[in-house]
């Protein structure tokens, strides 16, 4: 690729509602790399629409010819999850690098059908794991990695957010378990990934999975739906590196305590909090060695900041982290993480959770 700007085609535009208008947009428009160069929303209204909004020259209300274009080099896919496989596929078959939010399927079995088709094509794809793109986090790493608290022993991690406990017409589809998007796939993805992505993978697992309310009211229908989707998650079991490992995830209506991850080692210990998703409102981190008299606040190197100052702290600021890195492997042809296989990696550990939880069994992660 020539050293001329990369061009983006999104798919899911509407800037008043939706992941992209959040998060892509802020990122790609601040990114002098990338020159969004086309959208796509289901309608051709709302397409014009949202062309004029971003000053976007093209438009398209077909996503299958929205991936045909050739001057386009990267198709993003920011829908609910129901329409990734669909949306993913076309674009791989038609030569695009692909960033495809998380989830990345309903199920493990599109994930896999994602991944697989996306191997052998010389092509980059990026999953909207956003935790990995965060400075932060990245420094937690960085410490594990030099040592800061020697053999890691144990970790535990927590989350407690409201997710989509309070629904409007739009979320009705996530309160349904096959849709693929719950307090395990998203709350618990994102944050399990982020613990093994600074941690390590995990390798054995017991866990728990539980749907505690069983209904929930959509605010502007005034109505209940019934809930498949799970909302508690709690998880015992092994890292890869041998580390004890406990985390529970779950959606709670009122007073959340947010993020937190404490990693207990030979030397010392970490501990990294946020007010809600951790990929989403900036963690802070914390730590000591085994002499200090107690835990400090930790300041983060400039150079895991890799992004302009202009990209907001918010939703599009890891999204700018990731995109930033895909842009360099697009122009090196090289991979970046996380890619689709990642994305299936996380799959298999939910997937594993589910089975241990319908079996009552300590199960070995794929």
């Amino acid at each position: 690729m020539t050293t001329d700007k990369i061009k983006v085609g999104i798919i899911g535009a509407n800037p008043n509602v939706g992941w992209a208008g959040r998060a892509h947009f802020p990122a790609l428009l601040n990114l002098p790399e990338f020159q969004i160069a086309a959208l796509c929303t289901s309608r051709p209204e709302s397409a014009k629409a949202a062309a004029e909004y971003y000053g976007v020259p093209t438009y398209f209300h077909d996503f299958r010819e929205m991936v045909q274009q050739p001057d386009l080099d990267v198709i993003s896919v920011s829908v609910r999850v129901t329409l990734h496989l669909e949306m993913v596929l076309a674009a791989l078959a038609a030569g695009k690098h692909v960033f495809c939010e998380w989830p990345l399927g309903r199920n493990l079995a599109e994930a896999e059908e994602m991944a697989s088709a996306a191997r052998g094509k010389n092509l980059n794809t990026m999953v909207g794991l956003q935790a990995q793109g965060d400075p932060v986090l990245n420094r937690l790493k960085q410490l594990l990695q030099e040592g800061y608290v020697g053999q890691v022993l144990s970790c535990n991690m927590t989350l407690f957010t409201e997710g989509r406990i309070h629904l409007e017409s739009a979320d009705v589809w996530e309160a349904e378990y096959a849709n693929g998007a719950s307090a395990l796939t998203i709350g618990g993805g994102h944050t399990l990934d982020a613990l093994a992505f600074c941690v390590a993978d995990f390798e054995e697992i017991s866990a728990q999975v539980s749907t505690e309310l069983k209904h929930r009211y959509v605010s502007d229908t005034q109505t209940y739906v019934p809930v498949t989707s799970p909302d508690h998650i709690i998880i015992g079991g092994k890292l890869a590196n041998g580390a004890a490992v406990s985390a529970t995830v779950a959606y709670v209506p009122w007073h959340t305590s947010g993020w937190k991850m404490e990693v207990y080692g030979s030397k010392g210990t970490l501990v990294s909090t946020s007010d809600s998703y951790p990929q989403i409102v900036k963690p802070r981190l914390f730590g000591a060695r085994k002499d200090d008299s107690g835990l400090k606040e930790l300041s983060i190197p400039d150079e895991l900041t890799r992004i302009p100052p202009e990209v907001p702290q918010g939703p599009g600021f890891n999204v700018a982290q990731l995109f930033r890195r895909m842009g360099e492997g697009v122009r090196s042809n090289q991979p970046a993480q996380p890619d689709f296989d990642r994305g299936l990696q996380i799959h298999r550990l939910i997937h594993t959770i589910e089975e241990s939880s319908r079996t009552g069994k300590r199960l070995k992660v794929q």
